[in-house]
């Protein structure tokens, strides 16, 4: 067998993806489908990290189909949990239904059956952007239809024992003295108020006291009201720390990623569905959540969200599909300052793809072709598309005259030798960098770091630019400034353009300056460098 098929893609998804099908094998389990699952929060916009999950165990369902297997990713919707906080961007009169499934919450905008319904449809609408295929499970659906019945019964027959094991596992001793269930109260309509005290196996009923409960920092009062609910209409639900295990078993979920912040609840969900359901949990793999810049968790309820429609109005699916698949290990920080980054380094995978190049080093070749072919989810096209800096169409378009925004933008990259006619990608990419650079709330981009010679070469160069006349004049400026400071020309231009720009490449620099402006090019170059 060739060394490049024992590699394979190189990437994690690949590594994860045989690990699973190898682990499957041991257990004996059939291989004819494997199930993935990603739980979709329904309590407040969707953001980079609440459609992270999906599209990560996409890329799972993607890796299982090219080792020949047959994959189906599940977004399973947690729309019959209660609302804890009013997230930011809704109206503060939902605030009424704190603890209330959200399900089972009117929707405040009205243009949806439910709230959870509106919030459903924004996260199957961002997943149908980035061009995830999946099969949609609505949680209280779930319940409702019986699908989880056999495995509620089980656990609560066994709540003794996973109340032991709870406290055992996380220090955890609540489940002790109560069951990891809780009713939606027949008065008041909330759940999570509920403490679920005993389970009725013959009559399938929960006794419950509707006691209140601490959601956050604010506390919920319960209404006191004292009853029995049926398991099995679809009135109540598992807890987290037993019901990711409940819908394992249910749906036969044979991978599943999870957040950092889970890991305690999946530790015991992996022993209440072996040990109580029988069946062996899915293989996982752990992830570390998005952060803003500040590096404070993304949050609904904060609002200092990036949202899948915010990335998407300024860049390509492709771009985010990268952010999600570069790597799964580590925090990330991530705001819309990043999308230039992403756009030109997916357009370097696809030059890297395209081209007669090969690094010598077999798992980094595959490893950079592999995150190319991922981030088009194995639809590669037939020839690479456009490659134009980012920011350079973005400082291009945020000049262009009104009305004239295409064709200024294109006559400026013709002149440069960049393109030669317009095509519906460079118009897709002219309208992205233009939404980008005239965007409320843009920050400046922080500057390069450079090494010494190189940062006294710029400085001479912006300081002759002001008395240049010619295109011509300014390229020799810049070959005088590299050679004076001993650098080659293939040291200095990138560190030009990585300051003007944001990328190691651009346009041919004479007539670039000369359109830019010498003035403010030069002002540009030394408040990077120091004046």
């Amino acid at each position: 067998m060739e060394q490049a098929a024992i590699i394979g893609r190189g990437t994690w998804l690949d590594k994860v993806a045989q690990e699973t099908v190898e682990r499957e094998k041991r257990l004996g389990r059939s291989l004819s489908l494997l199930r993935v699952e990603s739980g979709l929060g329904a309590s407040g916009l969707p953001h980079i990290g609440s459609v992270g999950d999906a599209i990560r165990s996409y890329g799972i369902k993607l890796a299982l189909e090219s080792l020949g297997y047959r994959s189906e990713l599940i977004a399973y919707s947690d729309d019959f949990d209660g609302l804890r906080k009013v997230p930011a961007g809704f109206p503060a009169s939902l605030s009424e239904y704190l603890s209330h499934p959200v399900a089972r919450i009117p929707d405040p905008l009205g243009c949806h059956g439910s709230y959870a319904e509106h919030v459903g449809s924004l996260l199957k609408g961002a997943l149908d952007k980035i061009g995830v295929e999946y099969r949609f499970q609505s949680g209280a659906e779930a319940y409702a239809s019986g699908k989880l019945n056999d495995q509620i019964r089980k656990i609560l027959s066994s709540s003794a024992a996973i109340g032991k094991k709870i406290n055992e596992l996380v220090g955890q001793s609540k489940y002790e003295e109560s069951l990891p269930y809780t009713p939606v109260c027949k008065s008041c309509g909330r759940i999570y108020v509920t403490q679920a005290k005993s389970f009725d196996p013959e009559k399938d009923t929960v006794h419950y006291v509707c006691q209140g409960t601490k959601l956050g920092e604010k506390m919920v009062k319960g209404c006191g009201h004292e009853g029995d609910v049926k398991v099995t209409e679809g009135n109540g639900k598992l807890m987290w720390k037993v019901e990711f295990a409940a819908r394992w078993s249910a749906f036969d979920i044979r991978f599943e990623a999870y957040g950092k912040e889970l890991t305690d609840s999946v530790k015991i969900n992996d022993w209440v569905a072996e040990s109580v359901l029988g069946y062996p949990p899915p293989y996982h793999a752990r992830y570390e959540l998005f952060q803003d810049k500040s590096g404070k968790k993304m949050s609904k309820s904060t609002g200092n969200l990036v949202t899948p429609d915010e990335w998407l109005q300024y860049a390509s699916p492709e771009s985010l599909r990268l952010l999600m698949y570069k790597r799964i290990v580590g925090a990330r920080n991530i705001s819309l300052e990043d999308i230039p980054l992403y756009m030109d380094e997916f357009d370097d995978l696809e030059e890297y793809y395209f081209s007669k190049k090969r690094d010598p080093n077999q798992m980094k070749d595959a490893r950079q072709r592999g995150l190319y072919e991922y981030s088009v989810f194995l639809k590669s096209p037939q020839a690479k598309g456009v490659r134009v800096p980012y920011r350079l169409l973005a400082q291009l378009s945020s000049v262009a005259p009104e009305g004239a925004l295409e064709d200024f933008v294109v006559k400026r990259l013709a002149s440069y030798g960049m393109v030669k006619t317009p095509v519906p990608e460079l118009s897709r990419r002219i309208a992205w960098a233009r939404g980008w650079a005239t965007r409320e709330g843009k920050v400046a981009v922080e500057p390069p770091e450079l090494g010494d010679a190189a940062r006294k070469a710029v400085k001479d160069f912006a300081a002759a630019l002001p008395g240049l006349a010619t295109e011509e004049d300014v390229q020799n400026a810049a070959f005088d400034a590299a050679k004076k400071q001993g650098l080659r020309p293939g040291e200095f231009f990138p560190a030009v353009y990585s300051i003007l720009l944001g990328s190691d490449r651009g346009p041919r620099l004479g007539p670039y300056v000369m359109d830019a402006g010498k003035a403010e090019v030069s002002r540009a170059l030394l408040a990077a460098v120091g004046n």
